[in-house]
């Protein structure tokens, strides 16, 4: 059996739960659209994280199971919520207010691409003709104390989405802390990214033969 044959690439659902495991207790945190709802199912057990939605909520809870979606509880992206006790709803004025007096501890996106220097662009790749929108992510970018992404390592045809530059226009420079992907976790420092752990059977070599960027070991 090859090297290749022996991964076992994180699942969706994996990815998730692996960046919950990542956030302290007591932080405030949003939640970009995609992958990144699904990390509320995976806070640890006795941890207490605030999920924050820009439309107006604090205090989202999992997703809701088909039986029991409320349609009146959403989140920025129409998507169905549930709420935890001493949830709050509030005006759209004051949630953007919240991130940008920098009171969220961290955001969570998703991303086309995220360059060495902490570089993301998540919001267009110029493939359509389609008017792009960039929505809530340009102040959740400047106004979060952190940023993290989740995101698949490279694209279905296989090209490096962790890059030394970005090619696609981008949402923020220099913002980015962290990267979580099927492949690896990943911390952005001032040399570049190092690499946190890694797929189980993936190599540090095969790592990087599937990334653009030039990639570190920890210390």
């Amino acid at each position: 059996m090859s090297t290749a044959e022996q991964i076992r690439q994180l699942s969706r659902t994996e990815m998730a739960a692996r960046l919950a495991r990542d956030i302290p207790d007591g932080w405030y945190v949003n939640l970009g659209l995609g992958l990144p709802t699904l990390i509320p199912d995976y806070i640890p057990e006795g941890r207490e994280v605030v999920f924050h939605s820009e439309n107006g909520v604090l205090g989202m809870g999992p997703l809701p199971p088909k039986d029991a979606v409320d349609t009146w509880l959403v989140n920025a992206t129409k998507q169905n919520i549930t709420l935890l006790k001493g949830a709050s709803l509030f005006h759209h004025a004051d949630s953007f207010g919240m991130i940008r007096g920098g009171h969220l501890d961290l955001c969570v996106l998703g991303a086309y691409e995220v360059a060495e220097n902490g570089d993301i662009a998540n919001w267009a790749t110029n493939e359509n003709d389609a008017i792009p929108a960039v929505g809530g992510a340009m102040d959740l970018c400047s106004g979060s104390r952190r940023l993290w992404v989740l995101m698949e390592h490279t694209t279905k045809e296989g090209a490096p989405r962790i890059v030394r530059r970005c090619s696609y226009p981008l949402t923020a420079a220099g913002v980015v802390k962290r990267v979580y992907t099927n492949l690896a976790a990943l911390e952005v420092t001032p040399d570049g990214f190092t690499v946190l752990d890694m797929a189980p059977g993936l190599s540090f070599e095969s790592l990087q033969a599937r990334t653009e960027a030039k990639l570190h070991r920890q210390a």
